[in-house]
């Protein structure tokens, strides 16, 4: 996840080094079989480059917005996380009247929310539980294929508890059934990004247009200058190949790299929030990262 507000270009040029390599390598051939071959006689208009590049164009311009539009649903969601969990806090020391139980119950809650955000981050990451998740759902004796799921349902189980122990009157019974509500459709969005697959047949559209053009690029550039020309026909293909892998990078918000989304910071940030709202020790906070971003 981002801790800083760039990535390194080391890391992006790593994921694309192979498609610069093959690149380069056809565009120092064919400026080869240019000058020594019947190959110089073969001239294919640069029109014909730049009506595939503009097809190419139209494609990307899609697909890098549907992206965008998949990273930032999914940031919009985790802001809504963080208002629930803060709401629910609040809304428990609101409702409950002052009592010996009053502090527990709020305390129960705030740490079974907080073990809930790490859990969905987890979940959705796929990742091995923290020791921190761990340890809590030992302490509940039950487990669960999902989760987060049921730790909801243990909030559930004691909002029915506390309810009929305070005899809470329905209004604030809808109230705190609303803000479940919430954090369940938050977890539900949050699965159907993850679980919703980007059309295949998409991205290899995408891949025979960029590589259409790599092929019949070369051939439409002027002969006079060797190096011009493969650089030429090594950076306009490179430049669709970075765009594209830019938005094949935002379109998986939850897949555990430098550009997804900051589930673990965020999650840190509800922890803090809800210890202290329930008189808890607040976490400590790690020492920033060396590098630019941390998983």
């Amino acid at each position: 996840m981002l801790v800083a507000n760039k990535i390194s270009v080391v890391y992006f040029l790593k994921l694309i080094k192979w498609d610069i390599f093959g690149i380069f390598l056809y565009a120092c051939l064919v400026g080869m079989l240019d000058y020594y071959t019947f190959f110089k006689d073969l001239t294919i208009p640069l029109s014909v480059s730049a009506l595939v590049a503009t097809l190419l164009s139209l494609l990307l311009a899609f697909r890098t917005a549907q992206s965008y539009e998949r990273w930032w649903e999914a940031r919009i969601i985790w802001g809504a996380v963080v208002n629930d969990s803060r709401t629910l806090i609040r809304q428990l020391l609101q409702f409950l009247p002052n009592d010996d139980k009053k502090i527990a119950y709020v305390q129960s809650f705030a740490i079974r929310q907080s073990i809930w955000c790490y859990s969905l981050a987890e979940t959705l990451r796929k990742c091995p539980a923290t020791e921190k998740v761990e340890q809590y759902i030992q302490k509940v004796g039950a487990d669960s294929d999902n989760r987060p799921n049921l730790l909801l349902s243990k909030h559930a189980a004691e909002l029915a508890e506390l309810s009929e122990h305070y005899h809470l009157n329905n209004n604030k019974q809808v109230q705190l059934d609303s803000t479940l509500q919430r954090l369940t459709d938050s977890m539900g969005r949050c699965e159907r990004i993850k679980n919703t697959i980007f059309p295949r047949s998409y991205s290899i559209l995408i891949h025979f247009l960029i590589y259409v053009l790599t092929t019949i690029f070369p051939f439409g550039l002027d002969d006079h200058h060797w190096a011009v020309e493969i650089c030429l026909a090594t950076l306009v293909p490179v430049l669709f190949i970075a765009i594209e892998r830019t938005a094949i990078l935002m379109q998986d918000p939850f897949e555990n790299k430098p550009t997804d989304t900051p589930m673990t910071a965020i999650s840190k940030t509800i922890e803090r929030n809800l210890m202290e709202m329930a008189d808890l020790p607040k976490p400590q906070q790690a020492a920033p990262a060396d590098t630019f971003y941390l998983m």
